[in-house]
């Protein structure tokens, strides 16, 4: 897969393109259903399944103090649109000039001169152009103006709840990992790094790795059962705690930290992904250290069962 970074450095491939459009925060199953639709009209089309998506979130320059939480990184953003089917993703810079576009010159100069359109596919809920005034029903309008062919796919639901970024925010803000991973079809998960900590968990006898996450978490604090892959190896099942260390610390910060289960080794500076399985319960604060570690010893055991290991 090829990812380009801004319509500007299109190479204009002479097959033409069914492009698919959108933020794709997550790549839920309604972004995938978009991605399968861009294919099989890039198969009709004799032409390249490319998706067309914006970096920062729109909302991070528009109204940046309602901004949500991103799902996924960028980079995890691309890796999914990859793994949904995407020959080509076109990373757009979203500014002020972009935005500020009409509806008609945002899809002349981007989508249909310099992708090379030949298809778009959109999400029932798509606007676009200047005050975001275009509307699907324009854009089919344009389309066929043009001789671009447009579909514009309708909501997925998942027993009956609609595959949504916000949907999918809501249930990681309840610590509701199962049903965010309904929407996503995959566990949620986040990358980051392993970093040193103050390395309590060796000290009662369970190490734990020190995560710096790529994202602003979006997730509620809590225990959760979870796996960790490390770059090169299969991912192992791990407990998570997600929080700021109540029993040691009065105010801290939230901190991500992960015990591999039946693992000895040594992970500093590895990259790992954390991929959420279960919520197993809250944080809290215990009376006393050896309170904390009867408790971590609940948490392994029910980590052990959601996980099947």
């Amino acid at each position: 897969m090829d990812v380009i970074r801004g319509h500007h450095n299109a190479p204009g491939w002479h097959e033409g393109a069914a492009v698919a459009i959108g933020n794709f925060d997550g790549v839920h199953r309604g972004h995938q259903a978009l991605v399968h639709r861009a294919k099989q009209l890039a198969a009709s089309h004799a032409a390249r399944t490319v998706v067309l998506t914006f970096d920062p979130h729109p909302s991070a320059l528009l109204s940046p103090q309602g901004c949500p939480p991103m799902v996924c990184s960028l980079e995890r953003r691309i890796e999914l649109l990859g793994e949904a089917g995407a020959d080509v993703v076109v990373v757009e810079p979203f500014t002020r000039d972009l935005a500020a576009r009409a509806p008609n010159a945002f899809i002349d100069d981007v989508v249909i001169e310099a992708l090379r359109a030949k298809a778009i596919v959109v999400g029932y809920d798509f606007t676009y152009g200047a005050g975001r005034a275009g509307t699907t029903d324009a854009l089919r309008a344009h389309g066929n103006r043009a001789g671009i062919e447009v579909d514009v796919v309708d909501a997925v639901k998942v027993a009956g709840e609609v595959a949504s970024s916000t949907r999918v925010r809501a249930h990681l803000k309840d610590g509701d990992v199962a049903g965010a991973a309904k929407l996503l079809g995959r566990r949620w998960d986040v990358d980051g790094v392993v970093v040193h900590g103050a390395k309590r968990g060796r000290t009662i006898g369970v190490p734990t790795a020190n995560i710096t996450p790529e994202i602003a978490l979006p997730l509620r604090a809590g225990i959760y059962a979870v796996t960790l892959g490390v770059e090169g190896r299969a991912p192992q099942h791990a407990v998570a705690s997600l929080g700021t260390n109540p029993t040691f610390v009065e105010g801290g910060g939230l901190v991500l930290e992960v015990h591999v289960l039946d693992f000895d080794g040594d992970l500093y500076g590895k990259r790992v992904r954390t991929a959420f399985a279960a919520h197993l319960r809250d944080e809290a604060k215990f009376d006393s250290v050896d309170a904390l570690i009867a408790q971590i010893k609940l948490d392994i055991a029910a980590a052990r069962h959601a996980l099947g290991s």
